[in-house]
């Protein structure tokens, strides 16, 4: 199986129109850090619930995925959208530093070459330009608690899982300060202290 065809197998075994988890705070930050007018690149835009959220906003927005089945869904929903199917592994066939924000929600953790993914996300964006993104955290709480229950780590580390990459704010924040970002912000929400679901990061593109 290509992976494409796995994408597309793993999105048509979900039923439609899901919200997206912690959705609402996920969009309260996505949006206290786009302006209107800007242009924005939403990478893994899914069905396009935060891909119509930043529509909504004002923002020019261009949402891509690489899957047909969630941007099938997506134009249903939202036929206005600017939605595009790009290739697992290929570069983007976007221009370079077209974008004033790139939003990677709940994204990096599928990605099996982060390199070469993020070298992308930097090439779209302009000098200046904001990275904002959103990823499950593994602090220290729950890598204890996965460690000490088969249980959890067998829930955590699914074979089957599409999950490929696993974060907490150290690793997320040294990653994104490796690919030239600067001012990186990482804040955790969700869950007990220590056991927090989500890390939400923000960073600048430098520009050298």
């Amino acid at each position: 199986m290509s992976s494409r065809d796995y994408y597309e197998e793993a999105w048509r075994s979900l039923p439609e129109d899901l919200e997206p988890a912690d959705f609402s705070v996920r969009s309260r930050f996505l949006l206290e850090h786009v302006g209107a007018g800007e242009r924005v690149l939403d990478v893994g835009c899914g069905e396009g619930r935060f891909t119509a959220e930043l529509a909504a906003a004002g923002a020019e927005v261009v949402g891509i995925d690489v899957a047909e089945e969630p941007l099938r869904r997506a134009h249903a929903r939202h036929p206005e959208l600017d939605l595009r199917l790009v290739d697992v592994h290929g570069p983007w066939p976007l221009a370079d530093a077209r974008f004033d924000v790139v939003w990677a929600g709940e994204a990096i953790e599928h990605v099996a070459d982060t390199s070469a993914w993020m070298s992308e996300v930097r090439r779209v964006l302009r000098s200046g330009g904001k990275l904002l993104a959103s990823t499950p955290d593994h602090g220290p709480l729950t890598l204890l608690a996965t460690a000490l229950s088969s249980s959890a780590f067998a829930a955590r580390f699914d074979p089957r899982s599409d999950h490929l990459r696993f974060y907490n704010r150290a690793t997320l924040s040294w990653l994104i300060e490796d690919f030239g970002f600067e001012e990186v912000q990482i804040a955790r929400h969700g869950g007990r202290p220590g056991a927090r679901r989500l890390l939400l990061a923000s960073a600048i593109r430098s520009r050298f």
